[in-house]
């Protein structure tokens, strides 16, 4: 990868720690079905609370909102800002596909090159894969969702 490269996704890194898009536990619109998840990293101390709201629309479910609070490294917290602008008004179908890949890449070790197409903005933990005891930094926020969205129904 570039050092240019490197230091793009480190930016979108700091950006997303800093600003915590849907930070903050929000209301889900009624009649959605709501889950939430309180995910624990023991190794670092990270911590998030997600809650995922679903449109249920007969065979039609999408992801009306991602919010979430925690505490953690920059890794972690910049992770759950990305996660919240991508899965916000995804089918949850399309999300947990999603959430399926940013893991294969961050399993990899480095050896799996993330697709920008598909990760957008996730693809900035990349480099993150490199370094195991990091993984779980960037994985809380997604695990959360994934048990939250399981919690939704």
């Amino acid at each position: 990868m570039s050092s240019d490269l490197e230091q793009l996704y480190q930016q979108i890194i700091l950006d997303h720690a800093r600003a915590r898009h849907g930070s903050g536990l929000a209301e889900a619109p009624a009649g959605d079905r709501v889950g939430e998840s309180h995910m624990l990293n023991p190794t670092c101390g990270d911590e998030i609370t997600l809650r995922a709201s679903v449109h249920d629309a007969g065979d039609l479910m999408t992801i009306s909102g991602i919010s979430w609070e925690g505490q953690g490294c920059s890794i972690s917290m910049a992770s759950a800002s990305v996660l919240h602008d991508m899965g916000t008004g995804l089918r949850r179908q399309d999300l947990l596909e999603l959430v399926d890949h940013f893991r294969e890449v961050m399993r990899s070790r480095g050896a799996l090159e993330a697709d920008e197409e598909i990760l957008g903005d996730a693809a900035a933990f990349s480099g993150v894969a490199r370094y195991p005891a990091r993984v779980k930094c960037a994985m809380l926020a997604w695990v959360a969702l994934e048990e939250a969205l399981l919690a939704a129904g």
